[in-house]
């Protein structure tokens, strides 16, 4: 599975308080109305598969087109589940089916609408029903509140993590009225474009990722250039993460394509709103067109500096502007000329990989990274530390400066992440054989292995490669001839095999 991380443009002028605000309604929503939901749906599900065993059982009943099109649903999309239903070899699965099936037309007649009338005052009283987008009995308030409903936790956590990366940078570009009206508006279009594509729908549409793909689409249009991480992950014998970069304008089109093809291959029936995305990412894109082409975007962009100049570093903000229209040397001038100011200006140290890595120069970036990592680590922030060196190595970066690298490891250790511990020990060995920062790695690495992770033959091997170093080590010598002897399972010297005789006592 391939999730974004994050991206390059992650720094903005102000806190995007809308988009937080959209967050934490999305998450009282669902908090409000997750097992309400749940439990309707179960009810209503129960309703559902009587009618198709009716039907499955009496192919002659008449029925509404409503009850129609879920029995046509069902047959087509489970095949073998419906040929096991209509079989007179069926094994029953309530009462309600044992007496069903001895039913003759009238009695089933009667029974379908029942079914069909209890279902439709299930589905109007339930919160889907009231709240939710349906397509074929659309209402003006579903095309705001179905925006806010979720179907479960991974539903509502990806969206808000999708909606927080694409949606803090738009907001701080868009200024936080225009943003928000954007936002609700594309909710609308995307439900919208959905119910082009199915009129008569009957299957409810919940979610907000009809909106958040169109500021992805929006995205696009205003830094197609932006790297994006992304992460990878995989299963041998443990989970893995696998970091890497790519542009927006090959990241997004790519999940754009994939949309597309999953819409026309699972159609209505695939449980995932396909069409809402691609409808809401056309809008934003076409809209994030509109706004900086008219003007608006200047005007809106214009209106935040002024509002945020006599908190925000005058440096920071023309250094962001400079950025924003590539002209990379210059953004950097300004950058270095505020370190020169104010050296433990986080803002800009933070901000100066960005502007190397839009300029191409992947040198002075690891070299700017590096001093990040050492500044964060000062500042006791190992988290965004971390960060900075995953983003060092993704570019290529092998020899971290042995001092951070270090610390970074007993971070590592500190939370009690073993083998990456022990992993980055020994990559710092290997990096700087001839510093004694290599002695301290190689004897920490081999005591992780030896007895948090039960390798004492790797343990064995890290001592030795300690004992053998180059560099002085006398006053390590004691430590390393202990972990050898651990690791090759030599008993721990007991008093009386190294005290020497006692020729008097003390008594009290």
């Amino acid at each position: 599975m391939i999730i974004p991380l994050n991206h390059e443009n992650m720094h903005g002028r102000r806190w995007p308080y809308v988009t937080l605000a959209v967050i934490a309604l999305n998450a009282i929503f669902f908090l409000a109305t997750h097992w309400t939901i749940e439990r309707e749906t179960r009810e209503m599900g129960e309703v559902q598969e009587h009618i198709i065993l009716l039907a499955a059982a009496h192919p002659d009943t008449p029925m509404s087109t409503a009850e129609q099109k879920l029995v046509e649903n069902f047959r087509h999309s489970q095949i073998k589940a419906w040929d096991l239903f209509a079989s007179p070899n069926h094994t029953p699965l309530d009462a309600w089916d044992v007496e069903m099936r001895a039913w003759t037309g009238p009695r089933c007649e009667e029974e379908m609408n029942r079914l069909a009338g209890q279902l439709d005052q299930m589905q109007a009283e339930s919160t889907l029903g009231r709240f939710a987008f349906y397509p074929s009995r659309r209402t003006v308030i579903s095309y705001l509140t179905a925006n806010f409903l979720h179907g479960g936790w991974l539903h509502l956590i990806f969206n808000m993590w999708f909606l927080w990366l694409a949606g803090a940078i738009l907001e701080d570009t868009w200024g936080r009225p225009l943003y928000a009206a954007v936002y609700l508006v594309s909710g609308v279009a995307a439900l919208w474009g959905y119910a082009m594509v199915y009129p008569n729908g009957m299957i409810p549409v919940i979610g907000a990722s009809g909106a958040i793909a169109s500021l992805m689409g929006a995205f696009l249009a205003r830094f197609p250039k932006t790297k994006i991480q992304l992460g990878f992950f995989y299963w041998i014998l443990r989970p893995r993460l696998y970091r890497f970069k790519a542009p927006a304008y090959a990241v997004l089109p790519l999940w754009l394509g994939v949309q597309l093809l999953s819409g026309v291959m699972a159609g209505e029936s695939g449980g995932v709103a396909y069409w809402a995305h691609i409808g809401g990412f056309g809008f934003g894109l076409v809209m994030a067109l509109i706004l900086r082409y008219s003007g608006i975007e200047q005007k809106a962009d214009q209106a935040i500096q002024e509002k945020v100049g006599w908190s925000a570093n005058p440096r920071i903000v023309k250094a962001t502007d400079l950025l924003e229209k590539e002209q990379f040397d210059e953004a950097i001038s300004e950058l270095k000329a505020l370190i020169a100011e104010k050296p433990d200006s986080v803002d800009a140290y933070e901000m100066l990989p960005s502007v190397y890595w839009r300029k191409g120069d992947t040198q002075s970036y690891m070299q700017a990274m590096e001093t990040a990592c050492q500044l964060h680590l000062k500042l006791h922030n190992s988290e965004a530390a971390w960060q900075d060196y995953e983003d060092y190595v993704q570019a290529g970066g092998t020899k971290m400066p042995a001092a951070s690298w270090l610390e970074l490891c007993r971070h590592a250790e500190n939370i009690q992440q073993w083998e990456r511990a022990a992993s980055e020990y020994e990559k710092l060995a290997e990096a700087w054989p001839q510093e004694r920062n290599s002695i301290l790695a190689l004897i920490s690495a081999g005591r992780i292995q030896l007895k948090q992770l039960g390798q004492p033959q790797q343990a064995l091997r890290l001592y030795v490669a300690a004992q053998n170093s180059p560099v002085p080590h006398q006053d390590w010598n004691e430590t390393i001839r202990k972990g050898v002897d651990a690791a090759m399972g030599k008993p721990k010297p007991t008093a009386s095999d190294s005290a020497t005789p006692v020729t008097s006592t003390l008594r009290s």
